[in-house]
């Protein structure tokens, strides 16, 4: 069974009931981690989650089919979830197929992956399996998106407002979706009493703007200017912000440096290609500069890199740690040192 972004909410509740293995690839990373949690919730019975990344069951092949068929600590149910690169899971995949015993549920985010990688190719033609492909999101197909949460919620929202919330969200349509909540409940809207919402509104609940979000520091650090890091870090400190929410957003931004860099092709004119795509609405005017610097800065096998060390980052983040913001400051950088030597 295969499905993208697309029909993705209209096939999970059928997925959820009928497969044992989910595998979520593609360029958005955030959105594949979406849908397997999404997953997870309509599992009939999660039970307990145990957790592994693609390098351990790349080590050892054999570990995942032992978990899958093993019971939890106290005989319930239980569930993997799995972290994965590319197609370091296919062996373990590979030897969990060849068993009859049905696995307890395996959900497999395969950053860097496609549905055309050798582990998508060993599930997408069985009924007991499911691979998602997701897109990079635009900012047209996110601001569509807001909307038809805002109409979900009870919220009358024009469309300036729309894509001021999905630029707040980096993109990110959980993030945009939390941001249409609290502000429906700030407005006391329902579907059955809608309420117009404002600009001041969105203002009066604290919603990230461009100058108090991630974007300064995003772009500090992926074009090099390594003089304006220090200050950029401390206001990450004051603010407070979120280290897995800056770091979604950095992801954001490689997600759409790979795709740009895939239309560009080794010698492609980076300036018209950003004129064609401001045009077209997938790059906001405003960014066009930044996106310049960083394009010529971070192509073919130096951006593969780039995906590999923010995967790794985030795995770090994720993984409980205590100190969240020395490691996403370090992290970050490192990357802003890598850049700034190919200025």
């Amino acid at each position: 069974m295969k499905a993208t972004q697309r029909d993705f909410a209209a096939v999970a509740p059928k997925a959820a009931l009928q497969c044992r293995l989910f595998y979520f690839c593609g360029q958005d990373e955030a959105g594949a981690f979406a849908a397997a949690e999404r997953i997870t919730r309509q599992l009939a019975d999660s039970g307990e989650r145990i957790e592994l990344s693609g390098a351990e069951l790349k080590r050892d092949p054999v570990r995942l089919d032992d978990e899958a068929r093993s019971t939890s600590l106290f005989g319930g149910a239980r569930h993997i979830f799995v972290r994965a690169t590319g197609d370091d899971v296919h062996d373990a995949v590979s030897n969990l197929l060849e068993s009859e015993v049905p696995p307890c549920p395996v959900l497999i985010v395969a950053a860097a992956a496609t549905d055309k990688s050798r582990t998508a190719k060993l599930l997408a033609s069985r009924d007991d399996a499911l691979v998602a492909m997701f897109y990079p999101p635009d900012l047209s197909s996110v601001t569509s998106a807001v909307r038809q949460m805002a109409d979900a919620a009870g919220l009358q929202m024009g469309g300036d407002l729309a894509e001021r919330i999905a630029r707040a969200a980096s993109l990110d349509v959980r993030l945009a979706q939390s941001e249409v909540t609290k502000l429906a409940i700030y407005l006391d809207a329902t579907p059955q009493a809608p309420r117009a919402a404002r600009v001041e509104d969105l203002d009066a609940i604290g919603a990230s703007t461009e100058e108090d979000g991630f974007s300064p520091l995003v772009n500090a650090v992926l074009s090099g200017e390594v003089g304006r890091l220090s200050a950029e870090l401390k206001r990450m400190r004051d603010l407070s912000l979120n280290p897995v929410g800056l770091l979604l957003a950095m992801e954001r931004r490689v997600a759409q440096l790979a795709q740009l860099s895939a239309k560009l092709g080794p010698r492609g004119d980076v300036a018209g290609l950003l004129e064609a795509e401001t045009r077209a609405r997938r790059v906001f005017f405003k960014d066009k500069r930044d996106l310049a610097t960083q394009l010529r800065q971070w192509q073919g096998r130096k951006l593969e890199r780039l995906v590999q060390r923010l995967v790794a980052l985030h795995q770090a983040l994720v993984s409980g740690s205590h100190s969240a913001e020395v490691v996403l400051a370090q992290g970050l950088t490192d990357i802003a040192r890598a850049a700034a030597r190919r200025r």
